[in-house]
């Protein structure tokens, strides 16, 4: 008897596809380099709001920090990848690899999706 492969978890924090974009995009910077929130709110395509959300998500799970402070008389918010929230992203992208990796080598995965059309028998 074999044992049926187990599917790996996808971190739910990541997984959500505007978090998935704004763990991407700062991880695209170097460890110890910020993006400023203009700059990620343009390179993620999200609204101010929607962006924040998000932000405030991946900061309580510690993938981010968040860091306020001014230039010149304006006030500036400034966004890294923490150390964990890389490793985060290394293990979502691992785990997203072996579950492809499963999903293209075992037949018994191959039934039909939600979007798959119902086969008939011909006769």
């Amino acid at each position: 008897m074999s044992a049926e492969p187990v599917l790996p978890a996808l971190d739910p924090v990541i997984h959500a596809q505007p978090r998935l974009r704004i763990t991407v995009a700062l991880a695209a910077l170097g460890e110890d380099d910020m993006i400023t929130f203009p700059r990620l709110q343009e390179l993620a395509g999200m609204t101010a709001g929607n962006l924040a959300t998000h932000l405030r998500k991946l900061e309580d799970a510690e993938y981010i920090t968040i860091t306020k402070t001014f230039r010149r008389r304006s006030p500036v918010t400034y966004l890294a990848l923490t150390r964990r929230g890389r490793r985060a992203l290394e293990d979502y992208t691992a785990a997203l690899r072996s579950l492809l990796t499963v999903a293209n080598s075992d037949p018994g995965l191959d039934a039909p999706g939600p979007h798959a059309k119902e086969r008939t028998p011909r006769d």
